[in-house]
């Protein structure tokens, strides 16, 4: 543990939040929108050993306190690779290498292993919060400088945070997400309604192969979830990763299995049985919520049905979403599929300071273009999306 003093502040740098008691952190947690910078998530991804020094990722939390009080806190990450980032920044590493530059270790901010908009530094209600946030800026800086960090980066950032972080000198990159919004859809056939004939047919024949399968989906929420439910989480999980995404395993069984009770409030799970068998689900997707947000985040089947994937993951979220009031629903990484089916693509950023001249020279030079050639892309995509031409004209214009 380092501490140094700043006028009334005490700046802590710790390495396991759980050193940070969980009402002080939740204290600035809980407001915000996304649930991943929750204690009760980051604690989970530290404790079940899944973010560990031992898999590249070394806690290095940044608290700010007022004598005993915990004002500002951002989970941050020293990592010796980019494995479970989702932000690909290996031609970045592999420019620095050409230059001679060690481009590792780095300082990373976000919610491991998770690629859902919404990181940033946590700061109560009432400090100033440029100020604060220049504090803890110049706190990285020094620290970077100190143990020859080649840079710091934040990832999925929260969109109203990053103008302050741009203040400090902080060069941003865009990336693009698919992010389904609920236009005042007051049922599944209102969000139908923004589809062209030909995939408003489609869906309607993939969801009436889930039951010709004899398949339902039952849901559960919160205290609604069994606890046998959680270890079968992660062997779904488990099953999709080594099927299509080789060495990606990058939480274990202690994680999901930790969930419960202490985070299932946040747990929405979507599971298909066959009919007659109410034992044990032939597939499941996994989703977080909060307020009037929805996170699908792991998907898996032990037999492979047609069309499940889509209901599981896509048909029968957007249906509670809408039953529920949600807003805004993010499914997760990956776009092939989700295009199809109603989530446009919308860009997020991430944000980046190098330590070395060059390749901060670099940066600055390209990053333009690079965002540009991105928002093209982000425009393209959904001038090809199987809307109805008034929908996407309205898409385009918004």
């Amino acid at each position: 543990m380092v501490q140094q003093s700043q006028i009334d502040y005490s700046v802590t740098w710790v390495n396991r939040i759980a050193d940070i008691p969980q009402q002080d952190w939740d204290a600035l947690a809980l407001p915000l929108k996304t649930p991943f910078l929750e204690w009760e998530w980051l604690n989970n991804i530290e404790a079940s050993g899944s973010a560990t020094p031992q898999t590249g990722w070394l806690p290095n939390h940044l608290s700010v306190w007022r004598d005993r009080q915990l004002i500002a806190a951002a989970p941050l990450y020293v990592k010796g690779h980019s494995y479970g980032e989702f932000v690909f920044d290996q031609e970045w590493a592999n420019l620095a290498y050409r230059l001679g530059i060690d481009y590792y270790p780095k300082l990373l901010g976000m919610t491991p292993f998770t690629p859902a908009m919404g990181y940033r530094f946590l700061i109560a209600p009432g400090e100033d919060e440029e100020a604060i946030t220049g504090l803890m800026v110049n706190a990285i800086d020094h620290f970077c400088d100190r143990h020859k960090i080649s840079g710091c980066h934040f990832l999925f950032v929260d969109p109203q945070w990053r103008p302050i972080l741009e203040r400090q000198g902080f060069t941003s990159w865009m990336h693009h997400s698919y992010i389904w919004q609920n236009k005042n859809f007051g049922s599944f056939d209102d969000y139908l309604s923004v589809f062209n004939a030909n995939q408003r047919r489609n869906i309607k024949r993939e969801r009436k192969a889930v039951s010709k399968a004899n398949l339902r989906i039952e849901t559960y929420t919160g205290d609604g979830i069994p606890k046998s439910l959680f270890p079968l989480i992660y062997s779904f999980y488990s099953s999709t990763c080594d099927k299509f995404w080789g060495g990606s395993k990058y939480l274990n069984r202690k994680f999901f299995e930790q969930l419960y009770p202490n985070y299932s409030h946040r747990v929405l799970l979507f599971a298909a049985y066959e009919e007659g068998n109410d034992r044990r689900p032939v597939g499941m997707s996994f989703c977080l919520t909060k307020d009037q947000l929805l996170y699908g985040r792991y998907w898996g089947c032990f037999e492979e049905f047609d069309c499940l994937h889509f209901e599981a993951c896509y048909y029968a979220p957007i249906e509670w979403a809408i039953a529920k009031g949600i807003q805004s629903f993010d499914p997760g990484a990956g776009g092939r599929h989700k295009k199809r089916r109603g989530f446009p693509a919308t860009a997020n950023h991430s944000l980046h300071r190098f330590y070395n001249g060059r390749l901060t020279k670099i940066l600055r030079h390209y990053i333009s273009e690079i965002n540009e050639m991105e928002q093209q892309e982000i425009d393209a995509i959904n001038q090809d999306l199987p809307f109805s031409k008034r929908e996407i004209d309205f898409l385009i214009q918004d």
